[in-house]
């Protein structure tokens, strides 16, 4: 027979599951080939589904959306409440079209901070401070 102490220790882990595979899931939504998947299989359409998406952007407080890895996401949940986007989910070329922003958007990020610390690099090292330089032996 299970304690009141089991109980208290069982509702932890229950909410930590919980958290876990919600917030995988909602990552999943980064990922336009899901979403299309989702789509031609009817979930989309379905009114439970729609509820638990729009129950989902609890993930957009700044407390939880701390925890994601794939901005996007959020994103993309935004325009899920949206019925005309679940509608076109269903279309590859719109798919393919998340996608390819997806990709111009993470390499003008990439290339973006790296130049900010190219930059940052160049200015600490030119603080006022000469660059000391190693005289060739003679």
């Amino acid at each position: 027979m299970a304690t009141s102490e089991d109980v208290v220790m069982e509702v932890p882990d229950e909410n930590m599951q919980r958290f876990t595979v919600e917030l995988e899931f909602v990552q999943c939504l980064a990922n336009p080939e899901y979403l299309n998947y989702l789509a031609q299989h009817n979930y989309l359409k379905e009114e439970e589904f729609v509820n638990y998406l729009k129950y989902l952007l609890y993930w957009k407080d700044p407390k939880y959306a701390r925890f994601i890895k794939y901005p996007q996401c959020l994103q993309l949940l935004e325009l899920l409440q949206e019925p005309k986007f679940r509608n076109e989910l269903i279309n590859v070329p719109c798919t393919r079209f998340i996608q390819s922003q997806q990709m111009q958007h993470w390499s003008h990020h990439f290339r973006r901070r790296a130049n900010l610390v190219t930059n940052a690099a160049v200015k600490k090292d030119s603080d006022g401070k000469p660059e000391e330089k190693e005289e060739p032996p003679s």
